[in-house]
């Protein structure tokens, strides 16, 4: 086994996020430090993709604020991520819907899947 991976594994921290794939609507609690404040921040958005396995694992989430779309990457084993809230489920046939950015008003919606 290639020795990069066997350290990755002894020193990785497992948080227990819930599962969840590009489609999903999901609220992310974040921590923001503000000079000696720290306050939680919650982003929500849909997922657009997720990448990168182990310890480099990231998922983008966007959401639309004030009419303009706003992307974020959140590397998933950030230690400021307090929770994840999964909002709803989507269905949809990709592992990476950048097509969205491109869609606005009622077609940009995404079928929600009842779980």
């Amino acid at each position: 086994m290639d020795l990069m991976k066997v350290a990755e594994k002894e020193f990785a921290v497992k948080k227990d996020f819930p599962e969840f794939k590009a489609g999903d609507t999901i609220t992310v609690h974040y921590k923001i430090k503000e000079g000696n404040k720290e306050r939680v921040q919650n982003f929500r958005g849909v997922v657009l993709q997720r990448r990168g396995s182990g310890q480099n694992e990231s998922f983008t989430v966007r959401k639309i604020s004030s009419g303009v779309g706003v992307e974020r990457i959140f590397p998933l084993n950030s230690p400021f991520i307090e929770a994840i809230d999964i909002n709803k489920k989507g269905r949809v046939r990709r592992a990476r819907i950048f097509y969205l950015r491109n869609l606005t008003g009622k077609k940009a919606r995404i079928k929600e899947k009842r779980f």
